[in-house]
């Protein structure tokens, strides 16, 4: 065996030990590593940011969460539960300037009933209303203020028995004013009637007579003849008068003219379009004025005073009086009701506030002339035209009858409009959900936290710890379990009362029962792996086990459960709300829903909107928590 002689020569040169492929002769070198040592967090964070849709969940957590804080904040508009500006109550969303068709604030309407006297849709506001669409004429058997013309319908449901003839069952109809009547002055009744068959089911038309009825100077009731029972429906004429002189009266002082229908074997009806007193003198006629009826519709809206007077045109009956073929109509039309509400529209303006005006130079006002006085000098003046002029002696002041433009006298520069509208209360939804928003992820990551925070030790010592432990754990978690939340809210706000605090407490009573669960799920899956038995050779405690080896290997999975809490909690909220028993004095998302559920049909942005935020949370708590899980996995370290 030959000895290595350090002497010798043996021809190595630096080169003759390097590595080459075989192949290439190329020489290998070290390559460098290509992963950095890193820590847990680093990596967990790495994983997470790979799960595109984790990320896209939290951003939209993100959003919402920077919404909630700083887009109220910098809202002009004040949502807290005590303001109120039921003027602008339930505007529909606005984005685009009115008359473009879309978002502009303007809603349309269809078959909507038609006031035909001051020519625009009942009830809206005339200069608000585009593209009105007058329908027909229909009829209909309801009287209405908005109505014209019809019958009024003597029913009367009382029958003779067959071959019976009794006038006491007869109807009448009479005015109920009395008036007076002479034998010089040409009074005369005017009686229009109608031949409608068929207005009332199982009922004929029936004869009528017609009297004139008053006191005789010993105070008992007389009658005067005016006609005979009849059935000729067409327009009669009857000379009170000539009445008078054929029974040798001269004046009748207290006179009221009765229209009675005979009552027959079946039930019947008389229909009557008009009834009018007149006298051609025309002094006397003025005097009459009242007394009788041309619209039938009109006559049946009259009413006894609250005092139980009688107004003038009042007619009494002892029969069912109804109305038949009142005319209507309907319409439709386009409504712009931001220009309804902060446009020009009739107010009353105080003597103060006029005066205010009148110091800025916005106008000219004399109160010792009155409305002539009023000149407007700038545009910024809230004041279009005074119309009348009231001095309210009371106060010592002046009230005047404008019309006034809104927005101006609430001191805006311009009309405001709402992205979504407003509500019931006129609030913007935008503001108003998303402040409620921020009141309830607050009340819903407390209660998660402090719910996570009790279910992670039960848990963990009911699943690490086994045997007699768990059971009475685990029977103390049914019994709590077993009590329904709505009986645990209940109690709880009547001890603590209602408070954004107490709801807290009440979540957090019951929400620790399902992380335990978890928890104690994964402990049973964990406990009993080598690197655990491994620890506890080595001497780990109990709590090391706990908290630094068996939790953290299961924490994704609670992290899953657990991040839906807070969803579930508003939702919670959101519930309770409807009892009653939800937050009071703040906003927050239960309230909203709960006051806005009644308008889902007519105004459905009052409901969808909110409806669209709490989707987004679900949804994006769901990604959110599939890469927590995802990232909090430590078999997963290291991996792609």
């Amino acid at each position: 065996m030959e000895i290595f002689d350090n002497s010798k020569d043996y021809g190595f040169s630096s080169t003759s030990f390097e590595m080459v492929r075989k192949d290439t002769n190329v020489k290998i070198k070290d390559a460098k590593f290509e992963s950095k040592p890193t820590t847990f967090a680093k990596d967990a964070f790495r994983r997470f940011c790979k799960n595109k849709s984790s990320v896209a969940g939290a951003v939209i957590i993100a959003i919402l969460l920077a919404a909630s804080f700083l887009y109220p904040a910098i809202s002009p508009y004040d949502v807290s539960p005590t303001s109120t500006y039921l003027t602008q109550a339930l505007l529909p969303p606005k984005l685009n300037k009115s008359g473009t068709g879309f978002w502009d604030g303007t809603k349309n309407y269809k078959h909507i009933v038609y006031d035909q006297i001051n020519e625009c849709p009942a009830d809206f506001i005339a200069h608000a209303v585009t593209k009105i669409n007058v329908g027909d004429i229909e009829y209909t058997n309801i009287a209405s203020k908005y109505g014209r013309n019809g019958y009024i319908a003597l029913y009367n449901d009382k029958v003779l028995a067959p071959g019976a003839s009794d006038d006491s069952l007869n109807g009448f109809f009479l005015n109920y004013t009395d008036f007076k009547v002479t034998s010089s002055g040409n009074y005369v009744a005017k009686l229009g009637l109608g031949t409608k068959e068929g207005q009332f089911e199982e009922a004929e038309m029936t004869d009528y007579r017609v009297r004139l009825q008053y006191k005789d100077s010993d105070s008992s009731t007389k009658y005067l003849e005016l006609a005979d029972w009849s059935s000729n429906y067409t327009d009669q004429t009857y000379d009170l008068s000539s009445a008078l002189i054929t029974a040798g009266i001269s004046e009748i002082e207290k006179a009221k003219v009765r229209v009675e229908i005979k009552a027959k074997e079946t039930k019947t009806f008389l229909l009557i379009r008009s009834a009018e007193i007149v006298c051609a003198d025309a002094t006397e006629n003025e005097n009459l004025a009242g007394i009788g009826f041309t619209d039938a519709n009109k006559a049946a809206m009259v009413t006894r005073n609250e005092d139980g007077s009688y107004d003038k045109n009042y007619w009494q009956s002892n029969v069912f009086r109804h109305v038949y073929n009142v005319e209507m109509k309907y319409c439709d039309f386009t409504y712009d009701a931001y220009d309804a509400v902060f446009g020009s529209n009739e107010m009353v303006i105080g003597q103060s506030i006029m005066n205010e005006y009148k110091a800025k130079g916005w106008c000219e006002y004399d109160f010792a002339v009155g409305p002539s006085s009023f000149v407007k000098l700038s545009e910024e003046c809230p004041v279009d035209s005074v119309e009348e002029q009231h001095y309210d002696i009371k106060n010592s002041v002046y009230q005047l009858d404008t019309h006034t433009t809104y927005y101006k006298y609430l001191g805006l520069k311009k009309a405001p409009t709402y992205l979504l509208g407003t509500d019931a209360k006129g609030h913007d939804l935008v503001t108003k959900a998303l402040k409620s928003l921020r009141t309830s992820l607050l009340v819903a990551t407390i209660a998660t936290v402090v719910s996570l925070a009790i279910g992670l030790v039960w848990g963990a010592i009911a699943g690490y710890f086994g045997g007699t432990t768990d059971i009475v754990m685990e029977r103390f978690t049914e019994i709590i379990s077993g009590v329904p939340w709505i009986v645990m809210m209940t109690l709880v706000i009547l001890l603590l009362g209602n408070s954004i605090v107490t709801f807290a407490i009440a979540l957090c009573m019951t929400d620790w029962i399902g992380p335990a669960a978890t928890t104690r799920t994964q402990f049973y899956r964990f406990k009993g792996r080598e690197y655990v038995l491994a620890s506890r050779t080595l001497g780990a405690s109990d709590w090391r086990l706990i908290f630094q080896h068996i939790l953290p290997n299961g924490l994704g999975t609670i992290v899953t459960s657990v991040v839906l809490m807070i969803p579930g909690c508003i939702f919670s909220e959101a519930s309770i709300s409807y009892l009653g028993l939800g937050l009071k004095g703040v906003n927050s998302f239960g309230v909203l829903l709960s006051e806005n559920q009644a308008y889902l049909n007519s105004f459905p942005a009052l409901i969808i909107f909110p409806a669209i935020i709490i989707s987004l949370l679900m949804i994006s708590f769901n990604l959110f928590g599939n890469g927590l899980r995802d990232a909090l996995n430590p078999s997963l370290k290291g991996g792609e």
